[in-house]
């Protein structure tokens, strides 16, 4: 007899307009599953979805789990019975109620294989097919059952055995939709549900082969049908895409006939423009070729099989149309030639060098394609194409380009040779010139191979550069393939600088044309840097050109700071008496510029013309580097004695750049760029930067103590980092140093949520100054215990480089409670709230990623502090509940054990405060110590 049902309770969607109590609960699942309504149905389910959720769930659960609410495998029964009845009531629809019935019935089934109902798929099967409806409804129930499998949550040994269970239950499904396949008055809908529910059981690594096999050529069967095309490509796909399938060899070899038997399909379909039919038969191809590659030829005796299929898959590739507007089948293919070239050069040599000459053929068909494939159309046809189509035909060029890479693996030099030839043959034609398309093809070949192999021992790049010059550039694309094939053989140039006056004169050319921008300057900059050394006949040429360019503002800003790179290099290798002369000319035009500007009102153009002139600026002093010039040429000043160029420049600038900031001191973006021409030039200058330590040191501190920048804080760091080591420069560093702690720890009083990047690079800050001159903290300047205080709040911030930056603070501070009296002191008085911090932040507070630096810290403190960290332990973990109820008092004594017990091994340390941290989040610890708990 059935349960009366509760009154039906008019629930609202939030779980807190209604008492969340066991009795509601049950009522509102009533009203789920018996409900007619579908309102009525809808409420509930998102009501009883939001309760799941909620913390009042421990509450209402443990009733509902009472031994009084447990059915009785009659009471089991018969919801099964009643779950049946529904589905096929609700066979025709709604399709939401019958998945949903479906779901329902699936899980409870998870919940009952194979004990309390261990033929339940047998059972599902044995439904009364009587009609149309009740077949399909038979067939979404079976579909959901692996995948509600895989999508609910078990314990993996739970997991395995329900595998184990429906894999087990494959021999009365499969006979089912082999039957419906075959059953020619089946109606296509039916066969459609029948294909996805082998889809759905595959995945169960289910065996191919018997009637499994049978099956799958069933689906190939329905490739004839076009309703059910696409869904039978989806499912042989994936059915032969499963790793597993590997162990059945002899069905995948038989499976290639069933393949090659579809290649007159794929030419009619190739032929007629039909790109879906063309696009499911190469998806095939591909799976069962690419996923197993190395299966298949180690069928030697099979070898001609292979080879065809893998003559298809080149058809693939060559389908004809310009991808992706007239054809999207061949990029389907690019990645098994990757895969069929890396298996066969894993074999051991006697059958690679078979293979490889089995092979070779195809690969050099291969390149044919592949660089017909890569031409640009028309520029009539590339005009009308629209921006997202040219951008995925970038795309497309770039997958072909790492391909030709792959090709190189298993054609080596006579890939350069045969590209070499077929350029010359073009070039040097007497009947008229050549279709820019196949030139820019052919270019683009060497660029694809140069820019990742070694060609530098290569017979055929010196012809190559030879070459280049004589090509006649009348299109965009194809002196951007110059340009950047130019750029490729920048480290092959620098091994023969005599080919230099060859190239760098196109790169000149190209440089005063914006609409070759970034290959130009890309290339430029290349240049500069490999063949520095060899670049003084051609520096004045490079110098003006570039100088005329930045006047005439022809590049965006990005490629300006690029060609700024490029001439930092230049300059670099230039004989020093030179450099300064050079540089003066370069940059005097924007500085007079940046002079102009700083007499403006602000406004937004001002700003961006200021940073972008300081950017310039930047990434010059980036590269600039004549560290290595020890002494210059004859009668130069000793490099012990001379001013770097740079010094010089910002000596003479610096009032300028204090004009600047005068104006735009609270303006982030204007401090941040001032900060980065400083910052660059000390990274690259390093002691050579010395002159300029006084000077910058009171700037930072006026920047900082007017307007905070997490800039001035870092470039602060970077003098921290050089300089502190020094006693001459000690002092200015140790007034800054002091001067941006008591304005930060004014940040911290105010609260500083809102500043979370100026707290992470003040934590840097310190935990650098730590580090690199420990004594500073013995002044009475620094008030230790306030920034101790500072950085137990940034353990607690939210965003993890500052939490992070916070645990490098406090493991360098650790390592100073000794040595440093006000450090010992501070740590002896309040050691016990970083340990309460810290133990919380692990305990699920903060995110888990951080765990790893949190146990850097507890690390340092076992051994720098061992006696009070095992009080503070003690103290902390004996608190009920602290730092979360998820864990035991056991499991805390076991962790602070063996916590204190490791103080030298770090990777250990992590392990062990990982494994708790998991534990605290209601997780299992993945290394193994969790069994000690």
């Amino acid at each position: 007899m059935e349960m009366e049902p509760p009154n039906r309770l008019v629930l609202s969607p939030e779980p807190g307009a209604l008492e969340l109590t066991e009795g509601n609960v049950e009522s509102a699942l009533h009203q789920l599953y018996y409900d007619p309504d579908m309102d009525h149905k809808n409420v509930a389910q998102k009501w009883l979805t939001q309760a799941q959720t909620s913390t009042q769930a421990w509450q209402f659960c443990w009733p509902l789990l009472g031994p009084d609410k447990v059915c009785s495998p009659a009471s089991s029964n018969s919801l099964v019975m009643q779950l049946l009845s529904h589905i096929s009531h609700f066979s025709k629809g709604p399709k939401m109620v019958l998945t949903r019935l479906c779901v329902a019935l699936a899980s409870l089934a998870l919940h009952t294989i194979p004990q309390a109902w261990p033929r339940a798929v047998s059972d599902m099967v044995l439904m009364e097919l009587n009609n149309h409806s009740h077949c399909l409804a038979l067939l979404e129930l079976l579909t959901v059952l692996p995948e509600e499998l895989q999508s609910c949550r078990l314990p993996q040994g739970r997991r395995a055995q329900l595998r184990e269970a429906l894999a087990g239950e494959w021999t009365v499904v499969c006979p089912l939709l082999r039957q419906l396949l075959q059953k020619q008055e089946a109606p296509s809908q039916v066969k459609e549900r029948c294909l996805r529910c082998l889809s759905s059981w595959v995945g169960l690594d289910i065996p191919l082969h018997g009637e499994s096999e049978g099956l799958l050529q069933d689906c190939f069967a329905a490739l004839s049908d076009p309703e059910l095309f696409n869904t039978a490509v989806e499912t042989i796909v994936c059915a032969i895409s499963q790793p597993d399938c590997q162990r059945y060899t002899d069905a995948l070899v038989n499976l290639m006939p069933l393949v090659l038997g579809l290649h007159d399909q794929l030419k009619a379909a190739a032929r007629d423009g039909d790109m879906e039919t063309s696009h499911g038969i190469c998806r095939i191809a591909v799976a069962l070729g690419e996923t197993h590659s190395r299966t298949l030829l180690e069928q030697v005796q099979h070898w001609q099989g292979y080879l065809s299929l893998v003559n298809m898959i080149l058809f693939c590739t060559s389908i004809p149309g310009h991808y992706p507007v007239s054809e999207t089948t061949s990029s389907l293919t690019l990645t098994f030639w990757y895969t069929l070239q890396d298996d066969i050069l894993s074999f051991e040599e006697d059958r690679r060098t078979v293979y490889l000459q089995v092979y070779r053929p195809v690969y050099l068909q291969l390149v044919d394609i592949l660089l017909e494939k890569s031409h640009f159309p028309s520029e009539q046809d590339y005009i009308s194409w629209s921006s997202d189509d040219k951008e995925l035909f970038r795309i497309y060029r770039v997958d072909i380009s790492d391909t030709l890479m792959y090709v190189y693996e298993i054609l080596g030099a006579e890939l350069l040779s045969n590209l070499y030839d077929r350029l010359g043959q073009l070039l040097m034609a007497t009947e008229g010139p050549a279709a820019w398309q196949d030139i820019e093809a052919l270019l683009f070949g060497f660029q694809s191979i140069a820019e990742t192999i070694d060609v530098n021992y290569s017979d055929v790049i010196p012809g190559l550069i030879g070459l280049i010059p004589r090509i006649s550039i009348s299109n965009i694309q194809l002196a951007d393939t110059v340009m950047y094939t130019i750029g490729s053989l920048a480290e092959w140039l620098a091994d023969h600088p005599l080919m230099l006056g060859c190239v760098v004169p196109m790169v000149l050319q190209g440089l005063v044309k914006a609409e070759l921008s970034v290959s130009s300057v890309s290339t430029l900059k290349r240049i500069c840097r490999e063949c520095r050394h060899d670049l003084a006949p051609y520096a004045p040429d490079i110098m003006t050109v570039s100088q005329d360019v930045l006047a005439k503002e022809i590049h965006k800003s990005s490629q300006c700071m690029w060609l700024m790179q490029g001439l930092g290099f230049l300059l670099s290798a230039l004989p020093v008496e030179e450099i300064l002369g050079r540089l003066t000319l370069l940059i005097t035009p924007h500085i007079q510029t940046l002079d102009t500007l700083a007499h403006q009102e602000p406004s937004p153009t001002t700003k961006l013309s200021i940073i972008h002139i300081l950017g310039m600026l930047s990434s010059l002093f980036t590269t600039l580097d004549i560290r290595g010039q020890d002494q210059g040429s004859e009668g130069t000043i000793p490099a012990q004695t001379r001013t770097n160029p740079i010094v010089v420049i910002l000596q003479q600038v610096f009032t300028l750049i204090q004009n600047v900031l005068s104006k735009w001191l609270s303006d982030p973006e204007v401090v941040k760029a001032v900060c980065g021409v400083f910052d660059r030039s000390v990274k690259t200058l390093l002691r050579d930067f010395a002159p300029m330590v006084p000077q910058l040191s009171e700037m930072l501190g006026q920047i900082y103590t007017t307007c905070p920048q997490a800039s001035a804080l870092d470039l602060t760091c970077q003098m921290v980092r050089i300089f502190t080591g020094e006693k001459d420069h000690l002092g200015p560093i140790k007034h800054l140093i002091e001067l941006v702690t008591s304005t930060t720890q004014s940040i911290f009083q105010q609260g500083p949520s809102e500043h979370p990047d100026i707290v992470e690079s003040f934590m840097q800050l310190h935990a650098e100054a730590l580090k690199r001159e420990p004594g500073l903290y013995r002044s009475e300047h620094l008030d230790v215990k306030s920034l101790f205080y500072c950085g137990i709040l940034a353990l607690k911030f939210p965003e993890t480089p500052t939490a992070k930056s916070a645990c490098l603070f406090f493991a360098e501070l650790v390592c100073h409670c000794v040595d440093i009296p006000p450090i010992g002191q501070v740590l002896h008085r309040d050691g016990k709230l970083l340990i309460q911090t810290i133990l919380e932040a692990v305990g699920g507070q903060s995110p888990h990623c951080l765990t790893e630096h949190f146990s850097q810290v507890l690390f340092c403190l076992n051994r720098h502090c061992h006696t009070l960290l095992s009080q503070w332990l003690k103290e902390g973990l004996h608190v009920p509940g602290f730092p979360t109820a998820q864990i035991s008092m056991e499991q805390k004594d076991t962790f602070n054990q063996q916590l204190l017990r490791e103080q030298s091994n770090k990777r250990h340390v992590v392990e062990i405060v990982n494994e708790f941290s998991l534990l605290c989040r209601g997780l299992q610890g993945p290394t193994g110590h969790s069994a000690d708990y």
